[in-house]
Order: structure tokens, then C-alpha cells, then sequence
């Protein structure tokens, strides 16, 4: 098999809990988003359009549907004599039974066999739930301008929203100097956006040594990267300017959908030159969406295959949703398939997939302080 300058593995296998219904049967990285896309998509689309022909995703928790939505590599043109997409499960050991993915490190290091089968310089590790749109090739270039073992992505947050994250402490050039896993007290602003670039065979060793120890939570943020510090190896800080947002609750999934309402959004998924490969779920993408003689539409996202014939404002229309008469959608999404009924007013809410709601009910509150979640039919 062919030498491969970079390598990336997506990490995909978090049960994403604080989105409550909407992961009891689907995998966070495969929940929709934006109209007509899966969360998976975005690590998947950069590593096409940053040149990476080999792309591992590891996923555990409610996988079938993920599993079977990233092996159809055609989807982001990594379908080629060589290039690929290759969905990547824990293992099952002889001596222990099934085994799971202990952490984040543990589902590298029970993919070792996979990576050196590549043979690749380096190695890049991306998160499979998190929107946003960057140039890896960049970040790789970084990675080698500096000499660097290790090259870790960052961007500023609200200092009171640093506790959240892994905070990097760097000096004048860029070097991380120090690393706090969630900090009370947090020293810097600077957040790791869990995307890492490492040198491959520096990286091997630590996983090996990593494995078998007991104490160890076999983490990146909280063993590996730490022991490199420790160990005096040379880690840099790649600042990212742009859009960048993990979707880990109700609220956020909401408010990043919101964010495509406004013409200025970073994301900007229309840019040509950058685009966002997704499945045509069912040929739906392919027909317009519909809006009708009775339809009132004010600053919406309004998607293929959907059917308006009520009033949205400030909203979100996945594929294949229909809006009946007189209905209201107001500062809502609407996921892929929801049916909303004539008359019905649903006002800052998240509806799942394929959820219907009856004529004339009525979901949600204008004066609600957070999301509704509505996952059942109404």
C-alpha cells in the first residue's frame, strides 16, 4: 500500500447525551443539521477539500446508521483506487471479549495496525461532531515551518466559557508552554478545538507505552498530550479564524442552524470553493422546495423538498418538511420529514425527525429561556 504523507482519524463515537432524544438511536456525528447535512459531514468535506485521500472514522455508540452513511466514501469524492473512507469499530479480543473504546487515545491505539498499514508521516485527528470549515494542509504547514511534534488547533473563547475546554497557555511564537484539561481558574482564552496534527511515529510510542497503563484514562487531554509536555516535546498553538462550533446540546444545535439566517454567517455554505458534500436523501435534494400561494416567508432557511403553505419566520426548513395552512414556525428548525398541520403555531422549538404535529396545536414559547425539544408526536 501506498506512503501516505498524512492520515486522518475522526473521532466519532460519542453518545452526545445532552442532546437527549435526538442521539437515543443516532450517533451524534450523524445528527442533521443545516437544512440537509449530517454534523459528519464537515470533518469529512475538509479532509476532501484539503487534498487527504485516507480517512478513518472510528464510531461506537448507536453506529448503524453512521457505519453505513460515511463507507459510502463517493459522497466526498474518497472513493478512488486510492483514496477511502473506512469505518473503523472497537475489536473484539479473543483473551477479553468485545472490547470498547477506553478514550480518545484508546481508539487510535486499537487502530495502530490500520494507520501503519499507510505508512504516514503524520497523523490528523479531528472530532466527528463539530461544524465548521478549514484547510488542514495549512495547519500541516504550520506543523512542519515549526518543527513542531504535536500541533494543536485553538481559537479564543469568553474567558468564562474557558472551563469548558482544554485551555493551551503559549508564548510570543506560539509554543504551548503549559495545558489545563477544564480549568476553574483558567490562565488563557485559548480553547483546543480537538484537532491535533502529530507526528506519527512520536505518537505511536506514547500510545504504546499509554496502553497498558492502568492508571491512565487513556485521553489525549488528559494523558497524551499532558506526558509531551512533560516530556519536553515541542507542541505549537494553530489559531483558527472562522466559524467553529461544537454542537453538544439542545440550545447550540439550534443556535448554530440560527447562524445560517444571517447573509454575513462565517460558515457561508455557498461558497464554491469550499463545499459541503452531503447524501441526496432519497432524490429529495433534487426536487425544489415549494412554497405556496398561501405562504408567508421571512428570513428562513428553506431546503429542497420541503412544502410551505404557512408562515415561517426566522427558521429552519429541513428536507422534506411540510408547513400546512395557517401553520406558524416561528424561531424554529424544523428537522428532515417533520409535518406540521394547518393552524398549528410552533415557536422556539426544535422539531426531530419526522416528527408530526397535529392541526392546530401548539408548541413551544416565545418567552421560553431555553429550546424545546420536541421528539414525539403532537
Amino acid at each position: 500500500m501506498k506512503q501516505t504523507e498524512m492520515l486522518a482519524m475522526i473521532l466519532a463515537g460519542g453518545r452526545g447525551s445532552r442532546l437527549h432524544d435526538l442521539t437515543n438511536k443516532v450517533a451524534k456525528p450523524a445528527v442533521a443539521y443545516g437544512g440537509k447535512y449530517r454534523i459528519v459531514d464537515f470533518p469529512l468535506s475538509n479532509c476532501a477539500n484539503s487534498g487527504i485521500d485516507v480517512v478513518g472514522v472510528l464510531t461506537q455508540y448507536e453506529s448503524v446508521l453512521l457505519n453505513s452513511y460515511v463507507a459510502k466514501g463517493g459522497l466526498w469524492g474518497l472513493d478512488t483506487k486510492d483514496s477511502g473512507v473506512f469505518v473503523l469499530t472497537p475489536r473484539e479480543k479473543a483473551d477479553s471479549g468485545l472490547e470498547v473504546f477506553r478514550g480518545t487515545a484508546d481508539a487510535i491505539t486499537q487502530n495502530i495496525d490500520f494507520i501503519d498499514s499507510y505508512d504516514p508521516e503524520y497523523l490528523l485527528i479531528l472530532s466527528g461532531d463539530h461544524i465548521y470549515k478549514m484547510n488542514y494542509d495549512k495547519m500541516l504547514d504550520t506543523h512542519k515551518e515549526k518543527g513542531a511534534l504535536a500541533t494543536i488547533a485553538v481559537m479564543p473563547v469568553p474567558i468564562e466559557e474557558a472551563p469548558r475546554f482544554g485551555i493551551m497557555i503559549t508564548d510570543d511564537e506560539d509554543n504551548i508552554i503549559d495545558f489545563e484539561e477544564k480549568p476553574a481558574h483558567p490562565r488563557s482564552n485559548l480553547a483546543s478545538m480537538g484537532i491535533y496534527i502529530f507526528d506519527w511515529k512520536r505518537l505511536r510510542e506514547l500510545l504504546v507505552a499509554d496502553k497498558d497503563d492502568e492508571a491512565s484514562e487513556h485521553d489525549f487531554g488528559k494523558n497524551i498530550i499532558p506526558t509531551m509536555r512533560e516530556s519536553g516535546d515541542k507542541m505549537v498553538a494553530f489559531k483558527f479564524e472562522g466559524y467553529w462550533k461544537d454542537v453538544g446540546t439542545i440550545d447550540s444545535l439550534w443556535e448554530a442552524n440560527m447562524d445560517l439566517l444571517d447573509e454575513n454567517c462565517e460558515l457561508n455554505l455557498d461558497d464554491p470553493t469550499w463545499k459541503i458534500y452531503t447524501e441526496d436523501a432519497s432524490g429529495l435534494l433534487a426536487l425544489p422546495a415549494y412554497i405556496g400561494p398561501n405562504a408567508d416567508v421571512e428570513r428562513a432557511y428553506i431546503t429542497q423538498g420541503s412544502h410551505i403553505n404557512g408562515k415561517v419566520k426566522n427558521s429552519v426548513i429541513f428536507t422534506g418538511a411540510t408547513v400546512g395552512k395557517d401553520a406558524q414556525i416561528i424561531d424554529s428548525v424544523l428537522m428532515p420529514g417533520v409535518n406540521v398541520g394547518e393552524g398549528a403555531v410552533v415557536t422556539r422549538t426544535l422539531i426531530a425527525d419526522n416528527i408530526k404535529i397535529a392541526a392546530g396545536a401548539v408548541v413551544g414559547s416565545a418567552d421560553s429561556k431555553e429550546i424545546l425539544l420536541q421528539a414525539q408526536d403532537v
